[in-house]
C-alpha cells in the first residue's frame, strides 16, 4: 500500500459511496493517511486537494462485532454537535462492511493540536498552559450540563448502579491479565466497593477526558472534543476524576504514560476540582473516590498492557517500563482514599 492508500482505507469506494450520498462533497481525487492516537479505532485524515475529513472505523483484522462502536460514536457526536460542546461535525455513517471492511463514520476535519505531553505544552508559557488546562474543566462542565433526553440520547447507556458496574467490570479486566502479584491492588479494589459513593444524576460522560483527546487551536481555544468510544450515560464525577487524576504528577522521570501535570503552569487539582464544582454547582465532596477509582483503573489497563507484553504481543518503545509503573498507579489510589 502505498502511503496515499493506507490499510483498511480504499479511497475508490470511499469516493464512491461519498459521491452517492454526499453529491458534490468531494471535488477531486481522495488522498489519506493514518493518524496516530485513538486507543483502539483506526482514525485517517482524507483530502480532496481542497477539503480535509476524517474517517473513524475499527482496528483491522478485528472479529468482534465492534459495529456498535462506530454508530454509538457517530451518534454521540451528531447529538452534541449543535449544543455548546465543541465536536466535529458529523459527515455519515456507513455500516455496510463491504465498502471498507467494516463500519466506519466521517467527520469534518478539525485544525488543532492534541498536547499530550509536558514538553509539548512547555513553548506555550506558564500563562497559557493554565489557561488551556482551564478551559478543559470549563468544557467538561458543558458536557455535563447536556440533557441527554434533549438531544436524543436518552437510551445512550443504563446509568443505574454506574459505578457499582464499572467497579467490576474493571475487577473482571484485572483478573484478565493477572500473571503477578500486584501488593495493594486487591486492597484498593475492595476499599472502592466498600466506600461506593451516591451518584448524581446522570449525564453523557466521555470516559476518557483528557487534553490529548481535545484539540487546541492557535488562540488556545478547545475546538474539540475527540476519542469518544468509552461515552456512556453515567456518573459525571468519573470524568472529573479522571482529569483530576492526570493532573497529578507521577514523580517518576520519563514515564513512558504521557501526562502534562509538570508543564510549567499547569493548574493544581484542587484549582480544578474547585472550578468544576462552581461551574457546574455539583457536590464535589467525594472525588476523591473518583481520582482513587482512575488510578485503579489505569492500573488496570496498564497491567494488561504489560500482561500482553510479556506474552510477547506488544512491540515499541516503552512497553517494557509498563510494568513498572503499575504499583506507582496502585500506590498513588490507595494514599488518595485514604487522604480522601
Amino acid at each position: 500500500m502505498s502511503p496515499d492508500h493506507p490499510p483498511g482505507l480504499d479511497l475508490d469506494r470511499l469516493r464512491g459511496l461519498l459521491d452517492r450520498e454526499r453529491p458534490g462533497l468531494v471535488n477531486g481525487a481522495l488522498t489519506g493517511r493514518l493518524i496516530e492516537g485513538g486507543r483502539s479505532n483506526l482514525t485517517y485524515a482524507v483530502s480532496d486537494g481542497t477539503s480535509k475529513w476524517v474517517v473513524r472505523r475499527p482496528p483491522l483484522g478485528h472479529v468482534l462485532a465492534t459495529a456498535h462502536d462506530m454508530k454509538r460514536e457517530h451518534k454521540v457526536i451528531s447529538a452534541l454537535h449543535p449544543t455548546n460542546v465543541p465536536v466535529p461535525r458529523p459527515v455519515l455513517l456507513c455500516e455496510d462492511e463491504e465498502v471498507l471492511g467494516a463500519p466506519f463514520y466521517v467527520m469534518e476535519f478539525v485544525e488543532g493540536t492534541p498536547y499530550r505531553t509536558a514538553d509539548q505544552l512547555a513553548p506555550l508559557g506558564p500563562e497559557r498552559t493554565r489557561d488551556a488546562v482551564l478551559s478543559l474543566v470549563d468544557t467538561l462542565v458543558e458536557l455535563h450540563a447536556v440533557d441527554p433526553a434533549e438531544v436524543g440520547l436518552a437510551d445512550f447507556g443504563r446509568p443505574e448502579g454506574f459505578l457499582d458496574r464499572q467497579l467490576r467490570r474493571w475487577g473482571k479486566q484485572l483478573d484478565a491479565s493477572r500473571n503477578r502479584d500486584l501488593a495493594g491492588i486487591d486492597e484498593l479494589h475492595a476499599e472502592l466497593g466498600r466506600r461506593l459513593p451516591a451518584s448524581p444524576a446522570p449525564t453523557v460522560v466521555h470516559g476518557d477526558y483528557r487534553l490529548d483527546n481535545v484539540l487546541i487551536d492557535g488562540d488556545d481555544r478547545i475546538k474539540a472534543i475527540l476519542d469518544w468510544e468509552m461515552s456512556t450515560l453515567g456518573d459525571p464525577l468519573t470524568d472529573l476524576g479522571l482529569l483530576v487524576m492526570y493532573s497529578m504528577p507521577l514523580g517518576m522521570s520519563d514515564s513512558p504514560v504521557s501526562t502534562t501535570a509538570e508543564a510549567p503552569g499547569h493548574p493544581a487539582p484542587a484549582e480544578l476540582i474547585e472550578r468544576y464544582a462552581a461551574r457546574s454547582g455539583r457536590d464535589v465532596s467525594a472525588v476523591s473516590w473518583y481520582t482513587a477509582f482512575a488510578w485503579f483503573k489505569l492500573a488496570v489497563i496498564l497491567e494488561g498492557i504489560h500482561y500482553r507484553y510479556t506474552l510477547g504481543q506488544t512491540v515499541g518503545r516503552g512497553f517494557d517500563r509498563i510494568g513498572d509503573l503499575v504499583p506507582v498507579f496502585i500506590e498513588h489510589g490507595l494514599t488518595t482514599l485514604q487522604e480522601g
